[in-house]
């Protein structure tokens, strides 16, 4: 089906205003559901299309004129509407999706009971039900739905089952038809009030116990939320009630739809989990709250500006997380976990601009949904924040709502909005940060005869030096460090530095750009870290370190020998967290640090492995029983067992001294345990007859795939090329599980398979699991020049869909990593 061009939708926009949909869909039956949609609307005369992406089209009706079903192709229905007032009237079967987009249907292996609910971004909303699909033809809802008597539905508006199975929702506020949601099933719920706002929490009822038990934590976390937005915005929260619910199989972490917020249900802990991740839960409600006033109440006219979005919510989520709850340390866990991901989406050849990418289509903008928007535009934002003071920037925020309220806008009008405000003029900034993709990259020259100690910024290739730096620099003197602040505005910078103090460059953590530590503070940093108690210097300290042995930069074994060094005195389990993921097994991670590892770049990877897990142990040990740092270091740890024994000792609860091991700690070791080919089938299939839920089946799935046997590669694979169904959630699963170094006999042939058979994906999945099953299926352990070649060589295939596209351009650039560090460093 086409993807929505720009062109398309202003032709749209400038023929119609849409004043009403109506919709009513019958949830029933299992296999399908019906929806009709009545949509109001005027025309200002000519010629356009519907959206439409059903199994079967029953009727369509234009003014009570019958319209030929026949219209109707690739999703869409071609309309020729004279100028005036319309009605259309749509009747169509839709099927349920289990990729985590439109209506997704989801069966609880707990119990069997199934749940729903709708993902309308970006372009799945038609899937639903028929519209007008694009930002910026807004429009208020009604809705009605029938579904199993045993059901709770929730939805935008307020819900009333007026009678038992019959639902009826008022009449919501205008909204872009990819906020429009709706959450069914026999849902466990929880109600609350707060400042006149309806509040409540909604989970599948095998969750329930998670829920209740984290109830006051999330409901307070809301109030408080809700209090410091009203503070900072000046309006009121504009959508009247305030659903927040966790639901199974969800892509995103969270959707910000309006009144019905969705949220990821690994957001609710069923296990003992470390702090950082209840900070990760808070920082992301915080989030979605910022969205009802940035997004829902304005929203962006096209999707280049969702950025925007993004950032904004990125920007004051993080700040009001730390400003309004308990987690004063907010910030410092968006350094030291988010924004690696953002600098290293601007060092890949997929870079763009944060702002004004010219999205032809929907399609094109979602691939710039990523590190860039979230975390590089969080950070551009807080510059801007800081430049131009508080009173300003939300001056000129609160002006922005006032005059777009219900509708849309675009970068300018906010721009405008803090310019109006007393920003002063910001183009030359936008210009800089916002419309130049890349990174400046800026190293440290020690001193050098006559010539003192330089700061050297080189922008990216194409760009220009036209960007600020203020940042901190950190020395060591020996017994502490001195920072200083420097400016960076020119090809070369004075700084203070000697020859061989350790410098660290961005001790406050407040620059963006591509930064190396030096030869001097490299070798020396192992010695001094213990002495490093700041924060933030040491989140800095840890993304510069993953920065460099990124990109080539930092030999390998001295990022191996910072972590040994670092890791037993480390405060903050968010940075163990991190650092776990980062050298843990090469499989596993998310759709953003899958690929980025440390472990593929060193020589001798079981003797990094073994310092590593030494550190990681050494921690766990001095940390206080059953604590949240015991449990993060354990987890750490576990990721990088080099033998057996000690994850048998985890297992039997001989290992560490007020450990809880639960299933998740016990699955975690358990797939350690498969990568070492120290289980089995049995053992594994034992362990999930013991406690067989939604978690511990993906589990399953993951150590399944990374078995070391043929029919066990077969097996996943039949999940990539669709031959056997699977689940977005198990689509990943099985994809990390699957890809191991070391097992070349096995893996070898799918090395070719998956450059031949990855274009074929298109016909059976789309949208983000198309892109996400390329990105986990990829063969980035089989790290060779051919690999890289045969990587290229589809790149160069003209019709490649554009999602593949992008995965394949970010994947080279890995390989193209990985080898350049191998050719550096491996003696």
């Amino acid at each position: 089906m086409p993807s929505l061009l720009l062109d398309e939708a202003r032709a749209r926009f400038d023929l119609l205003t849409v004043t009403a949909y109506d919709v009513t869909l019958d949830l029933r039956e299992e296999h399908a559901f019906d929806s009709r949609t009545v949509i109001d609307l005027v025309s200002r005369g000519g010629s356009t299309f519907l959206d439409l992406k059903a199994t079967a089209l029953r009727s369509i009706r234009l003014d009570g004129t019958e319209l030929p079903v026949a219209a109707w192709a690739d999703g869409r229905y071609p309309l020729d509407l004279p100028a005036g007032d319309h009605r259309l009237e749509v009747e169509a079967v839709m099927g349920y999706r289990h990729d985590g987009e439109g209506l997704h249907r989801a069966t609880d292996p707990a119990d069997g009971r199934a749940y729903v609910y709708q993902m309308s971004f970006m372009s799945a909303a038609p899937s639903v039900f028929a519209c007008f699909d694009q930002p910026d033809l807004k429009a208020p809802y009604t809705l009605h739905v029938a579904a199993p008597t045993d059901w709770i539905v929730a939805a935008n508006g307020v819900g009333t089952e007026v009678e038992p199975g019959r639902w009826e929702f008022a009449q919501t506020q205008p909204l872009s038809t990819y906020f429009v949601t709706v959450v069914g099933g026999p849902y466990h719920h929880l109600a609350d009030e707060h400042d006149g706002i309806p509040l409540r929490l909604l989970c599948r009822s095998s969750m329930a116990a998670a829920l209740d038990a984290d109830a006051d934590q999330l409901f307070t976390t809301t109030r408080q939320c809700f209090d410091r937005f009203h503070e900072l915005f000046g309006i009121r929260y504009p959508f009247g009630k305030y659903d927040q619910a966790f639901v199974p199989d969800f892509n995103a972490l969270a959707m910000e739809n309006p009144g019905c917020v969705t949220f990821r249900e690994g957001l609710l802990f069923t296990t003992k989990v470390p702090r950082a991740q209840r900070l990760q839960r808070v920082t992301t409600i915080a989030h979605e709250m910022a969205h009802q006033w940035f997004g829902n109440l304005v929203s962006p006219k096209w999707w280049d500006d969702l950025w925007l979005n993004e950032a904004f919510a990125e920007y004051m989520g993080n700040r009001v997380a730390a400003e309004a709850t308990e987690f004063s340390e907010a910030l410092v866990w968006a350094v030291t976990t988010r924004k690696n991901w953002g600098l290293t989406a601007d060092a890949r050849p997929s870079t763009h601009p944060v702002a004004g990418n010219g999205a032809q289509d929907a399609d094109a903008a979602l691939q710039d949904f990523d590190g860039i928007s979230y975390a590089k535009g969080h950070a551009v934002l807080t510059q801007l924040a800081d430049r131009i003071g508080d009173d300003v920037f939300f001056g000129g925020v609160r002006d922005h709502f006032e005059r777009h309220r219900f509708g849309n806008a675009t970068m300018r009008d906010l721009f405008d909005a803090w310019e109006r405000a007393g920003a002063g003029e910001l183009e030359s900034w936008t210009a800089a940060w916002l419309r130049t993709a890349g990174l400046d990259r800026i190293d440290l020259v020690r001193p050098d005869g006559d010539r003192g100690a330089e700061l050297v910024l080189t922008p990216p290739a194409g760009g220009s030096a036209g960007r600020e730096h203020a940042f901190g620099v950190a020395r060591w003197d020996g017994a502490a460090w001195q920072v200083s602040d420097v400016r960076v505005d020119g090809e070369r910078t004075p700084v203070e530095a000697d020859a061989t103090s350790p410098t660290v460059l961005d001790a406050k953590a407040t620059a963006w750009a591509d930064l190396t530590l030096d030869e001097v503070t490299a070798a020396a940093l192992p010695a001094v870290m213990a002495g490093t108690t700041d924060p933030l210097l040491r989140a800095t300290i840890w993304t510069t370190v993953r920065n460099g042995a990124q990109h080539a930069r930092l030999d390998p074994d001295h990022a191996v020998e910072i972590l040994a060094a670092g890791v037993p005195d480390e405060q903050h389990d968010f940075a163990l967290g991190m650092l776990g993921g980062w050298t843990g097994d090469d499989g596993e991670g998310t759709h953003n640090s899958v690929h980025q590892k440390l472990l593929p770049r060193v020589a001798d990877p079981d003797s990094a492995r073994s310092r590593l897990f030494a550190a990681y142990a050494a921690r766990a040990e001095s940390a206080p029983p059953g604590s949240e740092l015991q449990l993060a270091a354990a987890q750490a740890a576990v990721l990088c067992a080099p033998q057996p024994e000690p994850l048998r000792a985890l297992l039997e609860g001989a290992w560490l001294p007020g450990l809880e091991v639960d299933s998740g700690l016990r699955w975690r070791a358990l797939k350690r345990l498969t990568s070492l080919g120290a289980t089995d089938r049995d053992e594994l299939d034992k362990a999930l007859a013991e406690e067989n839920d939604a978690k511990t089946q993906l589990a399953h799935a993951w150590c399944r795939a990374r078995l070391p046997e043929a029919e066990a590669k077969a097996w996943a694979w039949q999940r990539f090329t669709g031959e056997a169904k699977a689940t977005n959630y198990e689509i990943e699963a099985v994809g990390t599980g699957m890809w191991q170094s070391g097992r070349d006999d096995l893996l070898a042939p799918y090395v070719e398979r998956y450059f031949a058979e990855l274009p074929g994906t298109t016909a059976v999945r789309e949208g983000w699991v198309l892109a996400d099953a390329a990105i986990f299926f990829f063969p980035m352990t089989a790290t060779s020049p051919d690999t890289l070649r045969r990587t290229e060589a589809l790149l160069e295939e003209p019709e490649l869909n554009a999602s593949l596209r992008r995965v394949l351009l970010d994947a080279g650039d890995e390989l193209r990593c990985r080898l350049a560090c191998r050719d550096r460093y491996w003696r």
